[in-house]
């Protein structure tokens, strides 16, 4: 096997276990099963869920069979992961609705012909009650205590429901029965994938190769990418959109997004950065980030058209190539956006920037702010317009 051809497929991983097994499955010959999982549990996918649906696509490339999974049953129990208390499951419609749209999304990337969707609630709806006690038979209440948000929630005398222990052990049974080779997930999947690992040895299948991806931070360069953050960027988002909020990240932020986004390979990312070193403007670099994501999650005339409004504004005057950066340190109840405006200097008062949204001359990262009871997270950093010749980006902090 080429080395650039694993070296690509390394690119941006957090670890792989184990690396060797993964060698030795490559120099089979044959396409391998790839599996990754996704829980429906919000309807519009992020750039942060396409960090492990970009790795599938490699794999895809390289002539591997892909099998995208869609937890519909697990959806329904609540991934436990990171929780200190028990997850609301969702319901059944919600499960299916979601689903619908997932199954949209993803062939924006992976190619259709060669992605095979599942549903894991083809095999568990299936299992009878004395099936799945023997399968919860196969792990232990000690092993699953290792896991670190349980043991905390153990440890601090917090509840956890049973249905919990059984997320992590469907999980892996999903690796069972979809006989994958190699499975992606996020870092914080870690224990699930090796429970998946475990599980195929017990029935008689070689385990598979756990990869874990990092978790994309948002565009505060701080916490990962999440809507209920606000710092995220929709593969629905508009071309404009895309392209403001791309344009938005800190330089620093660019090459995380270069490395985990991009498909230019990573000799031509490096050579960027070493010019950026050598003086060049860092900007020009982050047009290309977001011509390349706008035109694979909408067209390439969309991300001409995204790129000509954009220059068009800065012709204008609309928008100042330097911003002005700031950090505000906020307490509890203090950071509506009509307080952060204030305190940052961009309104003289209060109400000076409720006026302003009313008027629909504030934006965030470019996008028009119509509610003046906006509360901005701790931790997140973005860029903040009143009027048309205002602007700061500014970091919240708690």
């Amino acid at each position: 096997m080429q080395e650039s051809v694993l070296a690509d497929l390394l690119r941006g991983t957090d670890e792989v276990l184990v690396e060797q097994e993964l060698v030795k499955k490559l120099e089979e010959g044959r396409p391998l099963r790839i599996k990754a999982g996704f829980d429906p549990t919000a309807p519009d996918l992020h750039l942060g869920h396409t960090v492990l649906i970009n790795k599938l696509k490699q794999f895809q490339n390289l002539g591997h069979e892909v099998l995208f999974l869609i937890g519909d049953f697990t959806g329904m129990i609540g991934d436990p992961t990171g929780k200190n208390a028990t997850r609301k499951p969702l319901t059944r419609d919600e499960v299916i609705e979601n689903a619908k749209t997932y199954e949209q999304q993803i062939f924006k990337i992976l190619d259709p012909e060669k992605t095979l969707v599942m549903f894991n609630s083809s095999w568990m709806n299936a299992m009878s009650p004395v099936d799945l006690i023997q399968l919860a038979a196969k792990y232990t209440v000690a092993r699953m205590l290792e896991r670190d948000d349980f043991s905390k929630r153990y440890k601090s005398g917090q509840p956890i429901a049973i249905h919990e222990f059984l997320y992590p052990l469907i999980q892996g049974y999903d690796s069972v029965a979809m006989k994958a080779d190699v499975e992606l997930g996020g870092t914080d999947q870690k224990f699930n994938l090796l429970v998946g690992r475990h599980l195929q040895e017990i029935f008689g299948q070689k385990p598979q190769v756990v990869i874990t991806m990092p978790i994309l931070e948002g565009l505060d360069g701080v916490q990962k990418m999440s809507k209920s953050l606000n710092n995220y960027i929709g593969i629905t988002d508009s071309p404009d959109e895309m392209f403001g909020k791309i344009m938005s990240i800190s330089d620093g932020l660019m090459w995380r997004y270069f490395e985990l986004l991009s498909f230019r390979p990573m000799t031509e990312v490096r050579q960027w950065m070493q010019e950026c070193e050598l003086g060049a403007n860092p900007r020009d670099y982050k047009v290309k980030l977001a011509q390349e994501i706008i035109e694979r999650f909408h067209d390439a005339q969309a991300a001409r058209a995204a790129l000509e409004s954009f220059e068009a504004r800065f012709q204008r005057g609309e928008m100042p190539e330097k911003i002005e950066e700031k950090e505000l340190t906020v307490v509890s109840g203090q950071n509506g956006i009509a307080s952060i405006l204030k305190n940052a200097g961009l309104t003289s008062s209060t109400s000076e920037a409720i006026r302003m949204i009313n008027q629909g001359a504030v934006k965030i990262d470019g996008e028009r702010i119509a509610d003046a009871k906006l509360e901005i997270p701790a931790g997140t950093e973005h860029v903040y317009q009143v009027g048309k010749r205002r602007f700061m980006r500014i970091k919240i902090k708690s």
